[in-house]
């Protein structure tokens, strides 16, 4: 990869690393008062995912910034993350039918299944381009980079707002103010 892509591996590994803390901290905190199983449903639902997705994206800037003697070590890596990440995409799709989660319309689908999808299958790509030496590898690494940040994105915020909505069903009545 070229050098000059760094600053914008940074910025998205920074990005990612402070977004998977912060869900951490929501959930602790918005979790309070929920039943085991329900914290259960709503991470395999929604936490899960977003954290695979932020962690891939902070472990691809960590790949792109270690100083390898070529490209072609990267391409490998970032090949099987991108295979890897088509496989969970299907896992997690059966996950939240077991679980109830189901996505009635195509605009759940889209961020949920279409977006971390593409930002997968970018990321093959752009490990091929890397391995053949192609001009495009960087940009096709860079959208998945982006793609997988906003799935992320996306994942926390519909699980913030599942906290928010489930957290009035959980409250006893001498509990409410």
């Amino acid at each position: 990869m070229p050098h000059s892509w760094d600053n914008f591996f940074i910025l998205a590994g920074s990005a990612a690393a402070t977004l998977m803390g912060l869900l951490f901290v929501a959930i602790t905190v918005g979790g309070t008062g929920f039943s085991t199983s329900s914290i259960v449903r709503g991470s395999r639902g929604f936490l899960t995912p977003a954290l695979v997705h932020f962690g891939t994206v902070l472990l691809q800037a960590l790949v792109v910034l270690v100083p390898w003697p070529s490209s072609w070590p990267i391409g490998v890596i970032f090949g099987l993350g991108g295979l890897t990440g088509l496989a969970y995409q299907t896992t997690v799709v059966v996950q939240r039918h077991k679980v109830g989660l189901v996505l009635p319309d195509w605009n759940d689908w889209l961020p949920y299944v279409g977006v971390p999808a593409l930002g997968s299958t970018s990321l093959v790509v752009g490990a091929v381009g890397l391995i053949t030496e192609k001009t495009l590898a960087p940009y096709a690494i860079a959208g998945a980079t982006t793609l997988l940040l906003i799935a992320g994105v996306y994942s926390a915020w519909d699980l913030t707002l599942w906290l928010i909505k489930n957290r009035d069903k959980t409250q006893r009545p001498d509990e409410s103010i």
